[in-house]
């Protein structure tokens, strides 16, 4: 009885811990499957701020283990984060911001968080030290995904969401 108690108790732990990770609208966020290197995307909000700026949230949580290494090996390097936080890596949130029209997009932040929703590193865009810079928008990219919702695009979502590809489930089989 004494372990069952003990295992509801960190179960409820890690729900509180993790609560600012789940904090999004359901209603907004949005499977895009995986992409070309195998991560798994996702939009998490979506629309105009305050200002009226179309914005959109994505996440991609590290499925491919080769870009993973990379991405914590230049979290070490460049922003000198020890071995044990920057191998928590687990997923980046990025933040879009559009033109009125979706055509352009900029990157306003990226943050690198651990499995409980602990954030690892972060950069804003939009300052003298980095200044926001903004692109064209990818046909099929998932900031094209994102500008479809932001914008309210219909048949851009409409066509962002027939060409995502759910997840697979990988199933171990057993040995014989």
């Amino acid at each position: 009885m004494k372990k069952f108690l003990l295992g509801v108790l960190l179960v409820a732990l890690i729900a509180a811990m993790a609560a600012p990770v789940m904090a999004w609208d359901a209603a907004k966020q949005k499977a895009l499957g995986q992409d070309k290197n195998k991560m798994t995307w996702y939009i998490l909000d979506y629309g105009k701020d305050e200002a009226g700026v179309p914005y959109a949230i994505s996440r991609k949580y590290y499925t491919n283990p080769e870009i993973k290494n990379t991405t914590i090996e230049l979290l070490m390097s460049k922003f000198g984060i020890s071995p044990e936080v920057a191998g928590g890596l687990y997923f980046t949130e990025y933040r879009y911001e559009y033109t009125q029209d979706g055509k352009q997009f900029a990157v306003t932040y990226l943050r690198h968080y651990d499995m409980l929703g602990n954030e690892i590193h972060g950069t804003t865009y939009g300052t003298d030290d980095n200044p926001k810079t903004f692109a064209g928008v990818p046909a099929g990219s998932t900031p094209a995904k994102g500008a479809a919702y932001a914008v309210g695009n219909t048949s851009a979502q409409k066509a962002a969401s027939s060409k995502t590809v759910p997840a697979k489930r990988v199933v171990k089989q057993k040995k014989k």
